[in-house]
């Protein structure tokens, strides 16, 4: 009898309600997975300590996306630099290489996120809204143009993370 109902059932939808019972079944295994494999880390006490969680330097519940790992590639340890430091005044001056999969270039490149989110909080209080916001909103859009900065540092090449790095080496 519950076969017939679950034809009929799959008749009316489509085979959707089979499709939909077997994700939910899929996500829970998963979960349930997931619960054993946290159950059994650190002496089976079930759970993390922080530094199981953060990388060093972060803090816990920082959902940022960091600079961690964005050069890897083999050529990054001896890259050019680029932006503004590759512009030097004096032509004779041979450039420098950078490393920049070291600690030294991604604290750089946190500095020079840290001036990016300040030039675009200067130029988001230019325009006007008709609607502020309640805190919660402000607090997101606030993370939303953290992450503005840290794509815009990773990708624009403006080069003082460059800059920096050449000035501390």
């Amino acid at each position: 009898m519950n076969v017939g109902i679950v034809n009929i059932n799959n008749a009316l939808s489509n085979g959707q309600s089979s499709l939909l019972t077997a994700k939910n079944n899929t996500d829970e295994q998963k979960f349930n997975e997931l619960v054993k494999r946290l159950q059994s880390q650190n002496e089976g006490n079930g759970t993390l300590a922080s530094n199981q969680i953060a990388q060093d330097g972060r803090l816990n519940g920082e959902y940022t996306t960091g600079y961690s790992g964005t050069f890897s590639a083999a050529a990054d340890k001896n890259a050019l630099p680029s932006g503004a430091a590759a512009n030097q005044a004096n032509p004779h001056v041979q450039s420098k290489t950078i490393d920049k999969t070291s600690k030294l270039y991604e604290s750089a490149l946190e500095l020079e996120g840290y001036f990016v989110k300040q030039m675009l909080s200067a130029m988001r209080k230019t325009v006007s809204k008709a609607y502020e916001g309640d805190f919660a909103t402000q607090t997101y859009e606030d993370m939303l143009f953290d992450e503005y900065a840290t794509a815009m540092t990773k990708n624009a090449g403006f080069g003082l993370a460059d800059q920096i790095y050449l000035s501390l080496v």
